[in-house]
Protein backbone atom coordinates (compact mmCIF):
# COMPACT_ATOMS: atom_id res chain seq x y z
CA UNK A 1 0.00 0.00 0.00
CA UNK A 2 3.13 2.61 0.50
CA UNK A 3 4.40 1.51 -2.35
CA UNK A 4 1.18 2.72 -4.78
CA UNK A 5 1.03 5.82 -2.35
CA UNK A 6 4.73 6.59 -3.22
CA UNK A 7 4.29 5.82 -6.72
CA UNK A 8 1.16 7.94 -7.31
CA UNK A 9 2.73 10.87 -4.98
CA UNK A 10 5.56 10.90 -7.36
CA UNK A 11 3.61 10.89 -10.79
CA UNK A 12 1.37 13.67 -9.26
CA UNK A 13 4.48 15.85 -8.48
CA UNK A 14 6.22 14.87 -11.83
CA UNK A 15 3.26 16.38 -13.31
CA UNK A 16 2.41 19.38 -11.37
CA UNK A 17 6.10 20.55 -11.43
CA UNK A 18 6.18 20.53 -15.03
CA UNK A 19 3.00 22.61 -15.35
CA UNK A 20 4.57 25.01 -12.49
CA UNK A 21 7.57 25.32 -14.70
CA UNK A 22 5.95 26.09 -17.84
CA UNK A 23 4.27 28.52 -16.14
CA UNK A 24 7.57 30.58 -14.75
CA UNK A 25 9.08 30.19 -18.37
CA UNK A 26 11.30 29.12 -20.79
CA UNK A 27 14.57 29.09 -19.86
CA UNK A 28 18.09 26.32 -19.82
CA UNK A 29 19.67 25.60 -17.12
CA UNK A 30 22.95 27.45 -17.50
CA UNK A 31 20.21 30.39 -18.03
CA UNK A 32 18.52 30.70 -14.19
CA UNK A 33 19.01 33.77 -12.24
CA UNK A 34 20.12 33.37 -8.72
CA UNK A 35 16.19 33.53 -7.85
CA UNK A 36 15.18 30.84 -10.13
CA UNK A 37 17.80 28.75 -8.59
CA UNK A 38 16.57 29.41 -5.17
CA UNK A 39 13.10 28.59 -6.23
CA UNK A 40 13.92 25.52 -7.61
CA UNK A 41 16.30 24.23 -5.18
CA UNK A 42 13.41 24.60 -2.56
CA UNK A 43 10.75 23.42 -5.09
CA UNK A 44 12.90 20.15 -5.26
CA UNK A 45 13.42 19.98 -1.34
CA UNK A 46 9.33 19.97 -0.41
CA UNK A 47 8.50 17.32 -3.01
CA UNK A 48 11.25 15.40 -2.03
CA UNK A 49 9.91 15.48 1.55
CA UNK A 50 6.62 15.14 0.62
CA UNK A 51 7.14 12.08 -1.12
CA UNK A 52 9.16 10.49 1.93
CA UNK A 53 6.54 11.77 4.14
CA UNK A 54 3.57 9.62 3.09
CA UNK A 55 1.43 10.40 5.80
CA UNK A 56 1.50 14.06 5.12
CA UNK A 57 -1.24 16.03 3.21
CA UNK A 58 -0.23 16.69 0.04
CA UNK A 59 -1.76 20.31 0.45
CA UNK A 60 1.29 20.97 2.80
CA UNK A 61 3.81 20.75 -0.26
CA UNK A 62 1.40 22.09 -2.86
CA UNK A 63 0.41 25.78 -0.88
CA UNK A 64 4.31 26.30 -0.61
CA UNK A 65 4.87 25.31 -3.69
CA UNK A 66 2.58 28.03 -5.70
CA UNK A 67 3.94 30.69 -2.64
CA UNK A 68 7.11 30.36 -4.44
CA UNK A 69 5.76 30.28 -7.91
CA UNK A 70 3.84 33.83 -7.37
CA UNK A 71 6.82 35.02 -5.15
CA UNK A 72 8.94 33.98 -8.98
CA UNK A 73 6.83 35.53 -10.93
CA UNK A 74 5.79 38.72 -8.85
CA UNK A 75 10.06 39.32 -8.35
CA UNK A 76 10.27 38.29 -12.42
CA UNK A 77 7.66 41.49 -12.79
CA UNK A 78 9.03 43.82 -10.98
CA UNK A 79 12.35 43.05 -12.37
CA UNK A 80 10.96 44.09 -16.01
CA UNK A 81 9.53 47.48 -14.48
CA UNK A 82 12.65 48.26 -11.96
CA UNK A 83 16.41 48.28 -13.29
CA UNK A 84 17.62 48.60 -9.31
CA UNK A 85 15.43 45.44 -8.25
CA UNK A 86 16.99 43.85 -11.31
CA UNK A 87 20.36 44.35 -10.80
CA UNK A 88 19.68 43.24 -6.95
CA UNK A 89 18.22 40.09 -7.35
CA UNK A 90 20.28 39.62 -10.21
CA UNK A 91 23.62 41.49 -10.32
CA UNK A 92 24.84 42.75 -13.68
CA UNK A 93 27.50 41.51 -15.87
CA UNK A 94 31.28 42.17 -15.47
CA UNK A 95 33.71 43.32 -17.90
CA UNK A 96 36.44 41.11 -17.20
CA UNK A 97 38.68 41.94 -20.63
CA UNK A 98 38.92 45.12 -21.53
CA UNK A 99 40.81 46.34 -24.98
CA UNK A 100 42.38 43.44 -24.17
CA UNK A 101 43.43 43.79 -21.17
CA UNK A 102 42.24 41.63 -18.17
CA UNK A 103 40.45 43.36 -15.75
CA UNK A 104 41.96 42.17 -12.73
CA UNK A 105 39.84 44.24 -9.90
CA UNK A 106 36.37 43.33 -11.67
CA UNK A 107 37.74 39.73 -11.01
CA UNK A 108 38.83 39.59 -7.77
CA UNK A 109 35.71 41.24 -7.01
CA UNK A 110 33.45 38.31 -8.88
CA UNK A 111 35.57 35.49 -7.17
CA UNK A 112 36.35 34.45 -10.93
CA UNK A 113 40.00 33.00 -11.09
CA UNK A 114 42.44 33.15 -14.12
CA UNK A 115 41.13 29.39 -14.50
CA UNK A 116 38.22 30.32 -14.81
CA UNK A 117 38.84 32.61 -17.57
CA UNK A 118 41.07 30.02 -19.45
CA UNK A 119 38.55 27.35 -19.19
CA UNK A 120 35.88 29.34 -20.96
CA UNK A 121 38.19 30.43 -22.98
CA UNK A 122 39.06 27.16 -23.89
CA UNK A 123 35.77 25.93 -24.75
CA UNK A 124 35.24 28.92 -27.53
CA UNK A 125 38.10 27.52 -29.24
CA UNK A 126 40.39 30.58 -28.22
CA UNK A 127 44.20 29.95 -27.18
CA UNK A 128 45.18 33.21 -26.11
CA UNK A 129 44.07 35.86 -24.33
CA UNK A 130 45.69 38.16 -26.37
CA UNK A 131 42.96 37.05 -29.29
CA UNK A 132 40.26 38.79 -27.15
CA UNK A 133 39.16 42.07 -27.10
CA UNK A 134 36.44 42.29 -25.04
CA UNK A 135 34.90 39.28 -22.21
CA UNK A 136 32.21 39.79 -20.36
CA UNK A 137 31.00 37.66 -17.58
CA UNK A 138 27.15 37.64 -18.10
CA UNK A 139 24.60 37.13 -14.87
CA UNK A 140 24.28 33.23 -15.16
CA UNK A 141 28.18 32.85 -15.50
CA UNK A 142 28.39 32.18 -18.87
CA UNK A 143 31.28 34.66 -20.72
CA UNK A 144 30.90 36.19 -24.10
CA UNK A 145 33.44 36.76 -26.02
CA UNK A 146 34.14 39.72 -28.84
CA UNK A 147 37.84 38.34 -30.76
CA UNK A 148 39.78 41.09 -32.63
CA UNK A 149 39.43 41.19 -35.95
CA UNK A 150 42.45 39.90 -38.38
CA UNK A 151 44.41 42.85 -38.25
CA UNK A 152 43.62 43.27 -34.85
CA UNK A 153 42.32 46.75 -34.71
CA UNK A 154 40.17 48.13 -32.65
CA UNK A 155 36.68 47.22 -33.08
CA UNK A 156 33.27 49.21 -32.65
CA UNK A 157 31.10 47.58 -30.64
CA UNK A 158 27.57 48.92 -29.53
CA UNK A 159 27.22 50.18 -26.03
CA UNK A 160 24.28 50.68 -24.77
CA UNK A 161 23.00 53.87 -23.29
CA UNK A 162 19.50 52.96 -22.54
CA UNK A 163 17.56 50.01 -22.11
CA UNK A 164 13.62 50.01 -22.25
CA UNK A 165 13.56 54.20 -20.68
CA UNK A 166 16.39 53.47 -18.31
CA UNK A 167 19.97 55.25 -18.49
CA UNK A 168 22.79 52.96 -18.51
CA UNK A 169 25.10 54.63 -15.96
CA UNK A 170 28.12 52.13 -16.32
CA UNK A 171 28.15 52.90 -19.82
CA UNK A 172 28.22 56.66 -19.82
CA UNK A 173 30.98 56.46 -17.31
CA UNK A 174 33.12 54.28 -19.57
CA UNK A 175 32.69 56.07 -22.67
CA UNK A 176 32.81 59.32 -20.68
CA UNK A 177 29.60 61.07 -21.04
CA UNK A 178 27.62 63.09 -18.79
CA UNK A 179 23.56 62.50 -18.19
CA UNK A 180 23.15 65.94 -19.53
CA UNK A 181 24.91 65.10 -22.43
CA UNK A 182 22.90 61.80 -22.82
CA UNK A 183 19.43 63.47 -22.15
CA UNK A 184 20.38 66.48 -24.85
CA UNK A 185 20.59 63.75 -27.47
CA UNK A 186 17.56 62.60 -26.77
CA UNK A 187 15.61 66.17 -26.84
CA UNK A 188 17.17 66.52 -29.78
CA UNK A 189 15.15 63.69 -31.18
CA UNK A 190 12.10 64.98 -30.05
CA UNK A 191 11.41 61.97 -27.61
CA UNK A 192 11.70 61.53 -23.72
CA UNK A 193 14.01 58.99 -21.97
CA UNK A 194 11.15 56.46 -20.47
CA UNK A 195 10.09 56.51 -24.44
CA UNK A 196 13.22 55.18 -25.53
CA UNK A 197 13.38 51.19 -26.04
CA UNK A 198 16.51 50.99 -26.86
CA UNK A 199 19.89 53.70 -27.44
CA UNK A 200 23.02 52.73 -28.40
CA UNK A 201 26.79 54.20 -28.49
CA UNK A 202 29.06 53.15 -31.78
CA UNK A 203 31.42 55.21 -34.27
CA UNK A 204 31.22 57.82 -31.41
CA UNK A 205 27.46 58.45 -32.51
CA UNK A 206 24.55 57.70 -30.44
CA UNK A 207 21.29 55.55 -32.14
CA UNK A 208 18.13 55.67 -30.98
CA UNK A 209 14.99 53.25 -31.27
CA UNK A 210 11.72 54.58 -30.29
CA UNK A 211 9.31 52.67 -28.23
CA UNK A 212 6.45 53.79 -30.90
CA UNK A 213 8.84 52.70 -33.70
CA UNK A 214 8.74 49.23 -32.77
CA UNK A 215 4.48 49.71 -32.65
CA UNK A 216 4.34 49.83 -36.41
CA UNK A 217 5.66 46.60 -36.77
Amino acid sequence: MDLLIVIYRTVFFYIFILIIFRIMGKREVGQLSVLDLVVSILIAELVAISIEEIEESLTLTVIPILILVIFELGAAFVSLKCNKFRNIMEGKPSLIINQGKINFKEMVKQRYTLDDLLVHLRSKDIKSINDVEYAILENNGNLSVFKYNFLKMKSDNPFPLILDGIIQHDTLKYIKKSETWLKDLIKNENVRVEDVFYAFYKNKKAYVIKKSDLMRF
